[in-house]
């Protein structure tokens, strides 16, 4: 995929995605995250204290990935470093904008939600992506 097909692919309806780390004793973790774009970067929220949070705080890797499950399936996978942000006044205009994607009726209530405290915003800097179109054309 071109970048353009890449970001369109991510932004288009409401497809989560699934977050990989390495846990501390190497075994993985994967999770499913609500997300949207801002500028390259991806950005979700996870709790401080989740596998998600503590193992970010650790290793400040992550990879993820986003897939269309109908035919003729399609995938992207991005991979790299991720900044951490707790902050209640920059977590609320992005929560409420991750939640715009997913619900928007109840954007501005599950954005003040998920602006608490213990929340982390994640900013994954795409080092790597990767993504497929047409897997079975």
């Amino acid at each position: 995929m071109t970048p353009e097909e890449v970001r369109s692919f991510l932004m288009e309806g409401t497809r989560t995605a699934k977050v990989a780390t390495v846990r501390v004793d190497g075994s993985p973790h994967v999770a499913p995250v609500w997300f949207v774009l801002d500028g390259d970067d991806v950005i979700f929220t996870t709790g401080k204290t989740s596998v998600k949070g503590r193992t970010l705080a650790r290793e400040r890797r992550a990879a993820l990935t986003v897939d269309d499950e109908r035919a003729p399936f399609s995938f992207v996978v991005v991979e790299g470093p991720v900044d951490l942000s707790d902050g209640v006044d920059v977590l609320l205009a992005r929560t409420t904008r991750i939640a715009a994607r997913y619900l928007p009726d109840q954007a501005e209530e599950y954005g003040r939600r998920n602006a608490a405290a213990g929340e982390l915003l994640v900013r994954l800097r795409p080092d790597r992506v990767m993504g497929e179109t047409g897997l079975t054309d």
